[in-house]
């Protein structure tokens, strides 16, 4: 028999209700909250079958699992939201894994006093964000912090997927003789989030770049197969950190060539007045791709198909000199190491 609807005094008001600690006590509020504004927005056959988790079909494929937690502050901002990034973030770890994301989980901790209208708006944000990755959320839950203990929202998602079966990528592959590029421009969601924050007016209208990447991973990996070497999305940290990561792991040397890095001009302008480097500026929607020489132009051919890659740029290469460093070819002739970052500049990024 299906399941009895739950019914109720009244519905949530949500224009001008707020979260308050019922609602993460378990009780009737808790499954108002659930059944009108989350199951509502997540509605799919997995969250319908009402259990504590979600008992999913059988993988083809190698099972590919990360997690993720969000801590961004302010919770809306242009080019996104807290939501679409949560959604992102993890459909994005799945897929440089080399795998097909398919599921995932979120959980919730909110915030008494978090107003039931900027809960719809995330909410809302991230089940479209979802259908446009094409993923599902097929379980979650919820908790409610005492007021002043919680920073609004934050959002603890896991993602599943399945492994491509011709993907062999990790940081560990890349080559000397390799290429490196970057899907677009560096230090848009980093710089958006703090300009927004603080108040700060650069002339221009700054926009996170926040995007799934899935369908960009997977047609590489379907056009050159084993080729892709490495996939990174270059967040905390940025594209610094990140391709210090990867020579690390694989023991190889990266030179970039600087006038090859794109970025836009109000990030580069902003970066200038603060003091601020933007190959450490976060992104939330950008890949580092590394594949051999000969399928660079190949590479880019299929990154600029996409809306979120239109501005995919070969940037430096991988060498079998200075095993774990990453140098520059600046723009005046000279030669810089890029190393770790060794400082948090823009803290609640993602």
């Amino acid at each position: 028999m299906p399941e009895a609807k739950r019914s109720y005094i009244r519905p949530l008001d949500i224009k001008n209700g707020i979260i308050d600690m019922t609602h993460g006590a378990g009780g009737r509020a808790t499954a108002q909250l659930i059944d009108e504004l989350f199951a509502q927005a997540f509605a799919n056959t997995f969250l319908a079958q009402g259990h504590d988790g979600a008992v999913l079909p059988e993988f083809k494929g190698a099972p590919v699992v990360s997690c993720d937690g969000h801590v961004v502050h302010p919770l809306i901002f242009p080019g996104g939201d807290i939501g679409r990034l949560a959604v992102c973030g993890t459909v994005n770890d799945v897929a440089v894994c080399g795998a097909s994301p398919l599921y995932l989980s979120a959980s919730f901790i909110l915030e008494e006093g978090l107003p039931l209208q900027t809960l719809k708006t995330i909410v809302e944000s991230m089940a479209k964000t979802a259908q446009e990755a094409g993923v599902m959320i097929v379980t979650g839950d919820t908790k409610v912090v005492e007021k002043g203990h919680g920073d609004g929202l934050y959002i603890a998602t896991t993602g599943v997927g399945e492994k491509i079966s011709q993907a062999n990528v990790s940081g560990k592959n890349a080559r000397a003789g390799d290429a490196v590029i970057v899907t677009g421009t560096m230090g848009d969601h980093g710089i958006t989030i703090l300009s927004h924050r603080e108040g700060l007016s650069f002339g221009v209208d700054l926009k996170s770049d926040t995007a799934p990447l899935n369908r960009p991973v997977e047609a590489l990996i379907a056009a050159l197969g084993e080729d892709v070497h490495v996939l990174r999305d270059p967040t905390r940290g940025g594209l610094a950190t990140t391709l210090n990561e990867i020579a690390s792991q694989s023991g190889v040397g990266i030179e970039l060539e600087e006038e090859a890095i794109p970025v836009s001009e109000p990030v580069r302008s902003a970066c200038e007045f603060l003091g601020l480097d933007p190959l450490y500026i976060a992104n939330e929607g950008k890949l580092i791709v590394i594949v051999p020489q000969e399928d660079a132009e190949k590479a880019l051919e299929i990154l600029h198909g996409f809306e979120s890659c239109r501005e995919a740029a070969l940037v430096g290469k991988v060498t079998a000199e200075n095993q774990g460093i990453v140098q520059m070819h600046t723009e005046i002739g000279g030669t810089r190491l890029v190393d770790w970052l060794n400082s948090d500049p823009l803290p609640r990024i993602c």
